[in-house]
């Protein structure tokens, strides 16, 4: 087993759990917050924006089961990566698409993902997804930890979050647990 982290902000935390956790490979999926200058952020010092930091989550992984290229891919194709600072109703900086390198191996394979992506005209809008290293990560509180498994019923996990999880099980079989 070869364990390596990756950390990606791709709107609410709350959906990219959910779909993360269900990839072969990944050993484990918190949900968090990076990329501020706030030491110990709350989840209301993320919401208000004033924070600087994104909500995230911070992806272990076993390299020999998954590549991060892989893990790119989903990220990639399961949120908007045209937005700025948005993800649907989830607006603010706390909402922004950001690839958070652990590595100068990961940075290069972000830069040539979204590159790929931008050649091959995807998406309609040009990618903001910022590539930048990664420093800090503070957990999330644990009523976020494991939220769609324990919500389902909630009205946000059923409109939001189940149809993303869907589209997901759908396009990425393969590399589902």
């Amino acid at each position: 087993m070869k364990i390596e982290v990756a950390t990606f902000a791709g709107g609410c935390f709350w959906c990219t759990e959910a779909i993360f956790k269900r990839l072969k490979g990944v050993i484990k999926v918190l949900p968090g917050y990076t990329g501020g200058a706030t030491e110990n952020p709350t989840y209301k010092s993320v919401s208000s924006g004033k924070s600087g930091h994104a909500e995230c989550i911070q992806i272990e992984f076993d390299s020999e089961v998954i590549t991060f290229q892989k893990l790119l891919d989903v990220f990639l194709h399961t949120h908007n990566p045209t937005t700025l600072n948005r993800q649907g109703h989830d607006i603010g900086t706390q909402y922004r698409s950001a690839i958070f390198y652990h590595s100068e191996a990961q940075k290069e394979i972000a830069e040539s993902s979204i590159n790929k992506l931008e050649v091959e005209n995807l998406y309609e809008d040009p990618i903001v997804t910022k590539i930048v290293p990664f420093q800090k990560f503070y957990e999330a509180e644990d009523y976020h930890k494991n939220y769609f498994e324990k919500n389902r019923n909630a009205p946000y996990c059923n409109a939001v979050i189940e149809p993303k999880l869907q589209k997901f099980l759908k396009d990425f079989r393969v590399v589902v647990v």
